[in-house]
């Protein structure tokens, strides 16, 4: 008979149970206090990773409108296509998935498939994609009961008009942030808030029905409303493009039109540029071409370099010397100060003697006696530095500080440059504040040279310049409107005045007679400044900024143009020659499209019908710029350096404001249209359907009254085709006198 337990052995056992019990509590407390509070977050990810799937739905960026509510940027949704491994059920289908989506996507097939061979939830094949490839993607899917594959939503850029002010607008990166131009400057106001989608996985790992899951929606940014005009910015682009090659520019060229009373900024263009929709592209072909050349580190250092310079906004980003078109601010502080008189005599022997220095007019012979007012028509150099001493160091300074030339205009764009002025301490110097007087030994960039000549021809008032009109919610509704902003009272609205006035005669009479316009009093002052910080190699030729700052209306300024012809290798070293009739082609397009009307003297209307000069041979612009001098538009044609035809020919009579198409390549198409029927029209009416066709009316007989006539001959029969350009001579006759 077995032994039984003793009462001492039965507490034991007891004891030793309660013990096992307790530690056993003991320890399960602990390990829940681990996993609950010490461990807790960690574990409650994990929970949720496996139990939630949370995807982001990305914010639709702002729209960035033109003055007139053209778009010049949107964004439009796309989207990432990624994998979820875990969810492909044998080697069969992920050959399949592999196959397609390479082909699909344009994607390495070997990459995909690679993906598809590990166990994760989601792994990122393709971003950017758009709605035909989406749409592709999910009919694969479904018709093979593919789970695997998933789309998130997501947004992209596009800039409908390619190049236009493309280092103005900017670009966003692969994330939608602003990387440059407008679209860093405000990319909080663009960006908006990012949505998400959260929804519950079942046990199997797949998403669990609607009911579960949750959406946060994303926030659209907000839209920007641009001063810039979307036409004005097509005239300056056109008229630079064609500057850059005819001069054969080789450090890009680049101009503003603003409107000198608001600081608003109608157009504002560098070129070369590059295509916005495309920005990481090297857009110049030469440049390419090198880069393609080199290989490894080298090319990828050379690649950074040309984007960065193709990117770089060349009014705001890069000083220069201004040349004598900084003798406008040398005129306004002395003219304000009194040190000079508009009548005043002096005499230009072709040099000025500073200490032990003859430094030169431009004009070697010099000019003789003239007035101050001849001085600025003539832009004579020793003029401006006997001026710029009577003023001295001090008072010199003053007003580079008044008219904002010694810091930024504090313009909404990224990348303002600082200028690079003498201080009042070397201005005490007599070479550097001669030189200074005429615009040379110091640097400023074109939007604060553009923004001092707007305060000196306005009545006096430094604006800031801006780009930003308006603010819009993503509802379309008004939230901020940025008006003119007023710096300061510079020189008076007297002395303003007389100084446009006297910029005028540099246009009718003087150094920049290549920027008039026939019926428009254009005031302006042309630029021409040597490189002289620049390393030549023995023997090379010096380099030369040429530029021209025309304003208009003379008498009552309100848009300012400043063009930038940076080292022209064509041959001509003044600026008169080379930016003066590029400033006169755009404010010829600009003045007209903002309803500046024509005002003629008694001359100009003895010229109602002019004669077509002969342009043949000359450059594009030279070319216009003859054209204008008679009142007439040219249309340049084709991309070639000079005029090898013109239509009408030359001595043809045509009328004031007519058109001449100039055509700069053998191969350039000749247009040809189909005259209408003009019988029975007001000569108003005409010529709105003449001009819609690029023909020329001109007008004869009792039409030129253009009240109580209706047209009655036509000399082209309407149906016959003619080249653009041609003139049709319509007779106009009493409306009782039409049979």
């Amino acid at each position: 008979m077995a032994k039984q337990p003793t009462v001492l052995m039965k507490r034991r056992i007891n004891i030793l149970l309660v013990f096992v019990i307790m530690l056993g509590f003991i320890l399960m407390t602990g390990r829940l206090f681990f996993l609950q509070v010490a461990g807790g977050d960690d574990y409650r990810e994990k929970a949720t990773a496996q139990q939630l799937r949370d995807s982001t739905i990305a914010a639709k960026r702002g729209t960035i409108y033109d003055c007139n509510m053209n778009i010049l940027a949107q964004s439009a949704t796309v989207w990432t296509a990624y994998l979820s491994p875990v969810y492909i059920n044998d080697d069969e289908e992920a050959n399949l998935i592999a196959d397609k989506l390479s082909e699909i996507l344009d994607v390495d097939r070997e990459t995909v498939y690679k993906k598809t061979q590990k166990n994760t939830y989601y792994e990122y094949i393709k971003r950017k994609i758009e709605k035909d490839k989406a749409d592709e993607i999910r009919t694969f899917c479904s018709e093979n009961e593919i789970s695997a594959i998933g789309l998130d939503e997501d947004t992209k850029r596009y800039y409908p008009h390619n190049n236009l002010a493309s280092t103005v607008i900017g670009f966003t990166g692969t994330d939608n942030q602003g990387l440059t131009g407008i679209e860093a400057y405000y990319d909080s106001y663009l960006k908006g808030t990012d949505g998400r989608v959260v929804s519950a996985k079942n046990a199997w790992g797949t998403d669990m029905p609607f009911e579960y899951e949750k959406r946060i929606e994303a926030i659209d940014g907000n839209s920007l409303v641009l001063t810039i005009d979307q036409n004005i910015q097509y005239y300056v682009d056109k008229h630079l493009e064609t500057a850059v090659k005819e001069q054969k520019v080789n450090n890009r060229a680049a101009a503003i039109v603003m409107d000198v009373k608001t600081g608003e900024i109608l157009a504002m263009s560098t070129k070369g540029d590059f295509d916005l929709n495309s920005p990481f592209t090297i857009y110049d072909s030469t440049l390419a071409e090198k880069l393609d050349a080199l290989s490894g580190d080298e090319k990828t250092a050379e690649l950074a370099k040309l984007q960065n310079q193709q990117w770089r906004n060349k009014v705001i980003s890069d000083p220069y010397e201004p040349g004598s078109v900084f003798k406008i601010i040398t005129a306004a502080a002395a003219l304000e100060e009194g040190v000079v008189k508009e009548n005043e005599g002096f005499v230009c022997t072709g040099s000025y003697r500073v200490g032990d220095r003859n430094i030169h007019c431009w004009k070697t012979s010099g000019h003789g006696r003239e007035s101050f007012s001849d001085g600025i028509m003539n832009s004579c150099n020793p003029v401006f530095m006997t001026v710029g001493s009577r003023l001295g160091g001090d008072l010199f300074y003053k007003y580079l500080e008044a008219f904002g030339l010694t810091e930024k205009t504090g313009i909404d764009l990224p990348g303002e440059a600082t200028s690079i002025t003498h201080s009042k301490t070397t201005l005490k110097n007599a070479v550097n504040l001669a030189s200074s007087s005429m615009g040379q030994s110091f640097k400023i960039t074109p939007i604060q040279i553009i923004t001092a000549v707007s305060a000196a021809v306005n009545g006096g008032n430094l604006v800031t310049p801006h780009l930003v009109k308006q603010i819009l919610d993503a509802d379309g509704s008004v939230i901020e409107n940025i008006g003119p902003q007023i710096k300061r009272q510079v020189i008076s609205e007297e002395t303003s005045k007389k100084l446009s006035l006297m910029l005028e005669r540099v246009v009718a009479e003087g150094t920049g007679k290549n920027a008039y316009i026939m019926g428009y009093r254009i005031g302006g002052k042309t630029g021409t400044s040597e490189k002289l910080d620049k390393v030549y190699l023995e023997g090379e030729k010096e380099d030369y900024i040429m530029s021209f700052l025309g304003f208009a209306p003379a008498d009552d300024p309100q848009v300012a143009c400043i063009v930038i012809i940076d080292e022209p290798r064509a041959g001509e070293v003044y600026g008169s020659a080379v930016a003066a009739p590029v400033c006169g082609s755009i404010l010829g397009d600009v003045l007209p499209y903002l309803g500046t009307e024509p005002q003629y003297t008694s001359e100009e209307l003895a010229k109602v019908n002019v004669t077509v000069p002969n342009i043949v041979g000359k450059t594009a612009h030279m070319g216009e710029a003859a054209l204008q001098k008679y009142g007439l538009h040219g249309t340049i044609v084709g991309a070639g350096d000079r005029v090898i035809k013109q239509v009408p020919a030359a001595g043809q009579s045509v009328p004031r404001g007519g058109s001449v198409i100039i055509y700069t390549e053998e191969n350039a198409v000749q247009k040809n249209v189909t005259v209408p029927n003009l019988i029975g029209l007001t000569a108003q009416e005409v010529n709105t359907r003449l001009t819609a066709l690029g023909l020329n009316a001109k007008i004869t007989g009792g039409g030129l009254d253009q009240n109580g006539c209706l047209s009655s001959k036509q000399s082209i029969a309407a149906g016959e085709k003619v080249p653009i350009g041609t003139v049709v001579e319509i007779t106009f006759l009493s409306k009782d006198e039409v049979q």
